[in-house]
């Protein structure tokens, strides 16, 4: 382990609600909750306010509601989210080439590599100067923790929430885990946790002096060992720049279990776009369709097909992920279907259409080439869906958020990130004068990204060896 906290972990606060609370003045200091909306919904993340509640990632909406009945519910805004965390992770990679992204919101640095910090007081001076870099770009706050291994950052920056900076200086690593719960340490999830405490064992000092014998005999040789390591504070893992993407995937829970043989074809067609446009927004093509089918029963169900070649080409994955289906009984109902690509490759393999029809001759391939280029046209038409949180604009009132739709009415606040709580108004859902509209950036004039960071002073020369 490192003689220094050199390694930093960042961890936005509540980051999809922060970002809606910027962006709706009229949202400040309240409690929002962000996650699936009907009844099958789940928190994605839920403001400080809400929290106080007991609202948390993960629980089911239907919860969340009861707990926090007056909070605003809103639909994740990814695109929105994604922009940000590009932002953020650009500020980062100005620090050090190896930044090692956990989620939209979350990353590990290396700042020795970088040459922006050698010990605890330039790690601190980093550490604070990002912190007001983000709140500069994107007007919103992060977390940060330094410590001499990842664990031990990821660590210091839970202690740091909200928006605060905490160092576990080298040498003191043991004493602070010592009286923390097992439930502390990476891997100790619900049940790893029971069984410790049916143990005896309810701290990590617990876990230390229990030593590596009992923990193998508890959980097994590979768990006992690591969870050793792990409180004596023995961490060697190092920050990866790079995580090798296996698949490309996006799936939907229904509110309510689509029976109709030809929606559930529809549904699956749709997905299937939308994984394209995930893949190609990537720079990636792949071999591999993957079709995910949840029943109504809970019993779920894939099945794959593998192409001659890589293809990042809508025509060929509809035509695959329709063939899949048809392998797949349906009956009694769906509750989530999922349409993923994996074997990726960053080239793609052209004139597949032949190949997606089965090898239906030419006449096929030329019909699908035709329509592959743009988006499917629909069969039908399809009825405007209002979002909660959504944007919207209309021609008379401006840029505003969907605040809630039903009964053929969609009402909306009409406000902007830079302006006052704005006001409501009703309109019919179909509405000439209102369309769906992109989000507007946080911060109306981002200060440019800054260069690269040097030290504020050069490191001590290392004493000569020998």
């Amino acid at each position: 382990m490192r003689s220094a906290p050199t390694i930093l972990h960042l961890d936005m606060d509540a980051f999809y609600a922060s970002v809606e609370q910027a962006s709706k003045p009229s949202l400040r200091g309240k409690a929002v909750i962000v996650g699936g909306l009907g009844p099958r919904g789940v928190v994605a993340t839920a403001s400080y306010e809400a929290r106080v509640h007991g609202v948390h990632s993960a629980m089911p909406m239907s919860q969340a509601r009861r707990l926090a009945p007056n909070a605003a519910y809103l639909v994740p805004r990814f695109t929105l989210y994604r922009s940000i965390s590009d932002q953020v992770m650009a500020l980062l990679r100005a620090l050090s080439p190896l930044v090692e992204p956990l989620s939209l919101d979350e990353a590990f640095v290396d700042l020795e590599a970088g040459g922006t910090a050698w010990d605890e007081r330039s790690a601190r001076l980093v550490g604070a100067k990002l912190r007001a870099d983000i709140r500069a770009v994107t007007g919103l706050t992060g977390s940060v923790g330094l410590a001499a291994s990842k664990m031990l950052a990821k660590i210091a920056s839970e202690q740091a929430k909200p928006d605060g900076l905490v160092v576990i200086e080298p040498g003191t690593e043991r004493a602070m885990l010592e009286p923390m719960p097992v439930r502390t340490l990476p891997g100790v999830g619900p049940a790893t946790g029971d069984h410790l405490r049916r143990a005896g064992i309810h701290t990590v000092g617990e876990i230390a002096e229990a030593g590596e014998d009992e923990l193998v005999r508890l959980l097994g040789k590979a768990h006992g060992h690591a969870l050793y390591a792990m409180a004596l504070a023995r961490d060697d893992r190092p920050v990866v720049a790079e995580r090798e993407t296996k698949s490309v995937s996006v799936e939907d829970t229904y509110d309510v279990d689509i029976h109709d043989r030809v929606r559930v074809g529809l549904e699956v067609q749709r997905l299937a776009d939308r994984c394209v446009r995930r893949l190609r927004g990537a720079g990636l093509s792949g071999r591999t369709i993957v079709l995910k089918v949840r029943r109504y029963d809970f019993s779920t169900l894939t099945r794959s097909e593998t192409l001659r070649g890589p293809t990042d080409d809508p025509a060929v994955v509809r035509e695959a992920a329709a063939r899949l289906l048809d392998s797949v009984d349906t009956t009694g109902g769906v509750r989530l279907l999922g349409v993923g690509v994996s074997g990726l490759a960053d080239y793609t393999q052209e004139d597949l259409f032949a190949q997606a029809a089965g090898g239906a001759g030419e006449e096929v391939a030329e019909a699908e080439e035709s329509e592959s280029a743009s988006e499917p046209r629909p069969e039908v038409p399809v009825e405007r869906r209002w979002s909660a949180g959504h944007d919207v604009r209309h021609t008379e009132y401006g840029h505003g958020w969907v605040q809630g739709s039903g009964l053929g009415r969609v009402t909306v606040r009409f406000e902007t990130p830079g302006s006052s709580p704005g006001r409501v108004k009703t309109f019919r859902v179909d509405d000439p004068a209102l369309e769906a509209a992109d989000p507007l950036p946080l911060v109306e004039a981002p200060p440019d990204l800054p260069e690269p960071m040097r030290p504020p002073e050069e490191p001590p020369p290392r004493p000569l060896e020998g």
